[in-house]
């Protein structure tokens, strides 16, 4: 134990200790003009109801004004200031307190998260003075200051939690998920339990972003039923969800579909175990029951997904192998059936579908990709897609297979690059709109969401190869089907650069990228763009490709370039497959 020294100041709060609560201290009599901005930083960091001892820094004006719940500020640490730096005003009446930081995202009022490139937080607060309660003496009170709140992302994910909204593909039985953010504890604004404050954020709809390829079984205005603010599970973990009047003469079938979006909404909230769903209308009245294995079963992206799930990958003849997960020889390849199988035509990459039935595979050269049997040694039919450019690295990407069975690839010939989708993997194909695919920009590598909305794309533009997120949009015009690409988010913008990408579950990703003067990682990203400190898994060297599994028991497989295939089964390192092999992937 130190003996002497200076006292410094710390953070009162432990970065990415979800355990830690805040509890709000209100402002001390006569507390002068940086106790009071140093105590409401703190304040906003709490769980206090309503943020009412965090009002009482402000004036009345701004503490009527102020709405904590419409914007969320996330900065890389406590947003800081040089008490040094204050501004007086010209006529001495009050304070000017720049706030600093870097800014990494912001949260919305819909609960999205948006993030950004770090760049400089540019706000301030003012402070002046004004009558105390005894009408006679002064004190010092903030009347201007950042919309929202103001949090450093360690204060942020100790507060908050992502969960996945989920809504149905347009024009489809399926559901796609839709991340957001809610309180870790009570919300302090609505007083809402996580459960509740998640099934409010479910009805009022899908975030602004995925809101055009999604829709809702709810009937517009459906809310909780006034006043709830608690939902608990009876003890057949059974969860009544009371609805307004919005909801009382919905059809069974809209109904059920109503359930099944509560149901794999709530599955994530590890706090509560729902087994099945009851909806209750405005009186109290049972509208529908459903339970969530049939949830699952009829509404799932993924067929089977409590089923195993295979890796493949092409060794070094540019012949398809498959690892199985659950045999007694997990690091014994063995050669699939059909014609992928046997090498008589090399691949250079590969994907299969997700019913293990076909492999989609880009010849050696990167010219052709052709489709194959998985089950039957019939003999392959024509190219379904062809690329003329005159390297085989400018022609064709890796190939990727959504839930709906089309399949996805990119043309990368820098004369004409092309994004291509061909239905059920043998249909004519079609050329996907791409109204961002110029100005030298390029698509490296793809993969296609379970669901068939969503699309990561890693693109290279400027010497700079990012993880992007697009949305994806089918219309139909006298049946002639068409396809666009639209809205691209940057979901990893703290990533200098991203070498390969795999979905890894309904809204997160497993990414292999390197941050700015940093060394190469292998992690997990949400689809929003959000991450914690405890999505990096083990470090790998010189990863080259990596896939994952939809479900959670699976084991990550990449390939790490001289060392070969390996694989990472959960809680544990990064073990050697085989030594020579490339292209790993999971169905899809």
């Amino acid at each position: 134990m130190p003996d002497s020294g200076d006292v410094q100041a710390v953070k009162a709060s432990n970065p990415g200790d979800s355990q830690v609560r805040v509890y709000a201290v209100a402002p001390r009599e006569n507390a002068d003009p940086d106790e009071i901005v140093d105590g409401f930083l703190e304040a906003m960091t709490s769980d206090d109801p309503g943020f009412a001892t965090a009002r009482k820094y402000l004036t009345k004006q701004a503490a009527r004004s102020w709405k904590p719940e419409e914007n969320i500020a996330v900065l890389t640490t406590a947003p800081g200031r040089d008490p040094a730096v204050r501004l007086a005003d010209p006529e001495s009446t009050g304070r000017t307190f720049p706030l600093s930081g870097r800014q990494i995202a912001t949260v919305d009022a819909s609960h999205a998260y948006q993030p950004k490139a770090p760049a400089e937080y540019a706000e301030s607060i003012h402070v002046v003075q004004q009558l105390a309660a005894d009408g006679k003496t002064k004190e010092w009170r903030i009347d201007k200051l950042p919309k929202g709140l103001v949090l450093g992302e360690a204060d942020f994910l100790r507060n908050y939690r992502s969960v996945n909204k989920y809504y149905f593909a347009s024009g489809e039985n399926w559901v796609v998920a839709d991340p957001v953010y809610i309180r870790q504890r009570q919300d302090p604004v609505t007083r809402m339990d996580p459960v509740a404050q998640t099934v409010k954020a479910l009805l009022e709809g899908p975030t602004g972003w995925l809101n055009p390829a999604v829709d809702t079984r709810f009937p517009s205005g459906t809310q909780l039923r006034e006043g709830v603010t608690t939902l608990a599970t009876d003890d057949q973990s059974t969860l009544k969800v009371p609805l307004n009047k919005k909801a009382d003469h919905v059809g069974a079938a809209a109904c059920k579909g109503m359930a099944a979006q509560l149901l794999f909404t709530l599955r994530d909230l590890t706090s509560v175990r729902v087994e099945q769903v009851e909806i209750q209308g405005s009186g109290g009245n049972r509208l529908c029951l459903l339970g969530k294995g049939q949830a699952i079963d009829e509404y799932s992206p993924v067929r089977n997904p409590g089923g195993g799930e295979n890796p493949y990958f092409v060794d070094e003849h540019g012949k398809l192998m498959m690892l199985s997960v659950d045999g007694q020889r997990p690091d014994k390849p063995t050669e699939v059936t059909g014609p992928f199988g046997k090498g008589t035509l090399p691949l250079r990459s590969v994907g299969v579908d997700r019913e293990e039935s076909y492999a989609a595979g880009v010849v050696q050269d990167g010219r052709e990709l052709r489709v194959g049997s998985l089950s039957t040694d019939e003999e392959l039919p024509a190219p379904v897609v062809t690329s003329t450019a005159a390297q085989p690295d400018n022609r064709l990407s890796a190939p990727s297979w959504d839930g709906r069975g089309d399949l996805w690839v990119a043309d990368r010939n820098p004369l004409k690059p092309r994004l291509w989708m061909v239905p059920g993997g043998r249909g004519e194909r079609i050329e996907v709109a791409t109204p961002w695919l110029r100005d030298g920009a390029r698509i490296e590598s793809l993969r296609v969401s379970a669901d068939g909305v969503r699309i990561a794309l890693l693109v290279t533009q400027d010497k700079r190869t990012t993880l992007q997120i697009g949305r994806v949009e089918r219309t139909f015009d006298d049946g002639v089907q068409s396809v666009a690409v639209t809205d691209l988010e940057n979901a990893a913008p703290r990533l200098e650069s991203v070498t390969s990408v795999s979905w890894a579950g309904p809204s997160r990703l497993v990414v292999v990228g390197t941050e700015a003067g940093g060394v190469q990682q292998v992690r997990y990203v949400q689809t929003d763009g959000s991450t914690s400190a405890s999505s990096v898994l083990p470090g790998l060297n010189g990863v080259e490709a990596v896939a994952a599994p939809h479900g959670e028991q699976a084991p990550v497989v990449a390939d790490s370039g001289n060392d070969g295939i390996v694989r990472l089964v959960p809680g544990a390192n990064w073990q050697p497959v085989v030594k020579e092999g490339g292209s790993p992937v999971y169905p899809g």
